[in-house]
């Protein structure tokens, strides 16, 4: 996929751009992103960090995983869309929520981790990798 990622939050307040292509696409189903989506899964583009110019500053939440890793969740404060994900134990690489891309239609997950906390009625496409915890790194 060459070209360039954008998006950003429902009101407009933050805008991003990245010129590097996806690390990975993935579907998270962990409980946290459950939660956190308020759906079966988080819908993620990983990128690298340094690919990333962002206008307007996203405010965190930060929660510790199940390894003991800060996971912190950016989110406009004006319309509450969230927009990344930063992972302590990956400080080089940021998650963009597809939902907030400019074309979400660009997003094509290759893997779905943390199927062991999916749902039953979470129907995953079976051509995906699937992977029990997280992704294999």
């Amino acid at each position: 996929m060459a070209g360039k990622l954008s998006g950003g939050c429902a009101c407009g307040a933050i805008h991003y751009e990245c010129n590097a292509d996806p690390l990975i696409m993935l579907n998270c189903h962990c409980g946290d992103c459950q939660q956190a989506s308020g759906s079966a899964y988080a819908a993620i583009v990983a990128v690298p960090k340094a690919a990333v110019q962002m206008r307007g500053e996203p405010r965190y939440h930060r929660i510790v995983g199940k390894a003991g890793k800060a996971v912190e969740r950016g989110f406009c404060a004006s319309c509450g869309s969230q927009v990344t994900v930063k992972l302590e134990r990956l400080p080089d690489l940021l998650g963009l929520q597809a939902g907030s891309l400019d074309d979400p239609s660009v997003y094509r997950p290759a893997m779905d981790v943390f199927v062991a906390s999916a749902h039953p009625w979470d129907h995953m496409d079976p051509k995906t990798q699937k992977h029990p915890q997280g992704p294999p790194l």
